[in-house]
């Protein structure tokens, strides 16, 4: 297997928690990459969330953005902690990873969902449902009612207090994360639900009127559906197979991406990427989070961020065969029966997380050598 020489530039921040754990096994499949191909990799590691607010005062200091911006891609591992509870809200773990994602102006979230055959089991639905499940959940990212203006909390007196957030979207806002999400339909089942709340929020009316403008414009080969967001919430249940793509705005992206996200079975297994414009590196991270109780036990499973990294590689670096690889040899391991404590199931064999990842670079090897 040959791939192109390519000095490629990744900035690692392991993050909380089982971050620093997960993010081992990644250098691992990194590593293993130069080893056995002409790829190569400028790596810089440094920190996010509570071990940078620990280290620098802010949960995301200059500096690291600074390095992030000159990077190719950004691997993230999790953040966050009850450690850092007490923290001013501006300063908790999750506000680095919401900085670097507005300062990046990352406003495309990737969100697979895809049930793997060796794991349909796993699916609190019946295995018939979910069998062969994968949709892909698009979520705007830098707008809506997480960052609208005004939003906050005051003091009405007499004891009374009055907490405000604001859902706002431009027009320009709607038709980029449309765009996005029609071009990856194309390339996949060429099919695309949009979901809001056009019956009940003049932001949703305004994002069916747009997207069903971009669509007739730009994308009237590829079919679109139109649907509530508590309805999508619904049939994600009833019947996910019938959907391919799903765009949303933040909010309900936020909801309907987590709910897919657990008809597979382990939030362990799913990577997302959050992408911006042409030149601008896309950030990968696992759905699942930092998982404070099981730290440092090698409990952790691995495969997210290991698929969050053969994300970038598909996205961001333009290294399809590599992600091919590693996307293969995850379903190759999970075939073999090797599971951490997450997925395990009956007559599986429990391993480590640094053991799921050495058996995943056993199988990459045994691909290679098989191409050779």
């Amino acid at each position: 297997m040959q791939l192109e020489t390519r000095n490629l530039k990744l900035t690692l921040l392991p993050g909380d928690g089982i971050g620093p754990e997960v993010m081992t096994e990644v250098k691992k499949v990194i590593g293993f990459l130069e080893d056995k191909s002409s790829l190569s990799f400028d790596l810089h590691e440094d920190d996010i969330g509570g071990a940078a607010y620990d280290r620098y005062g802010q949960p995301l200091a200059d500096q690291t953005l600074d390095t992030c911006r000159a990077s190719d891609a950004i691997i993230i591992g999790a953040v966050g902690g009850s450690k850092w509870d007490g923290v001013d809200y501006n300063l908790r773990p999750e506000a680095g990873l919401l900085r670097l994602r507005k300062e990046l102006d990352l406003f495309a979230n990737l969100r697979p969902a895809i049930v793997f055959d060796a794991l349909v089991d796993a699916s609190t639905l019946k295995p018939e449902i979910v069998k062969g499940l994968d949709i892909l959940i698009v979520r705007e990212l830098t707008g809506g009612v997480y960052f609208g203006e005004p939003r906050g909390i005051e003091d009405l007196g007499n004891g009374e207090k009055r907490g405000v957030n604001t859902q706002v979207y431009t027009s320009s806002e709607i038709q980029r994360i449309g765009r996005v999400a029609f071009d990856l339909a194309k390339k996949r089942g060429n099919h695309v639900t949009s979901c809001e709340k056009a019956n009940v929020m003049e932001s949703g009316k305004l994002w069916r009127e747009e997207i069903t403008m971009l669509h007739g414009k730009d994308f009237a080969d590829v079919k679109l559906d139109h649907m509530y967001a508590d309805n999508c919430a619904m049939q994600l249940l009833r019947n996910p197979s019938q959907f391919d793509v799903i765009v949303t705005d933040n909010l309900f992206g936020d909801i309907l991406s987590d709910e897919a996200a657990m008809l597979t079975g382990s939030l362990g297994m799913l990577p997302s990427a959050s992408l911006g414009a042409p030149g601008v590196p896309g950030l990968y991270e696992p759905v699942h989070g930092s998982a404070p109780d099981i730290a440092g036990q090698g409990k952790a499973n691995p495969l997210a961020t290991i698929l969050s990294f053969a994300m970038a590689l598909r996205y961001s670096l333009n290294e399809g065969a590599a992600a091919d690889m590693i996307e293969s040899a995850v379903q190759d391991v999970l075939n073999a029966g090797i599971r951490t404590a997450d997925i395990m199931a009956e007559g599986c064999t429990e391993v480590s997380t640094s053991a799921m990842g050495d058996a995943l670079i056993a199988q990459m090897d045994k691909t290679l050598q098989k191409a050779a």
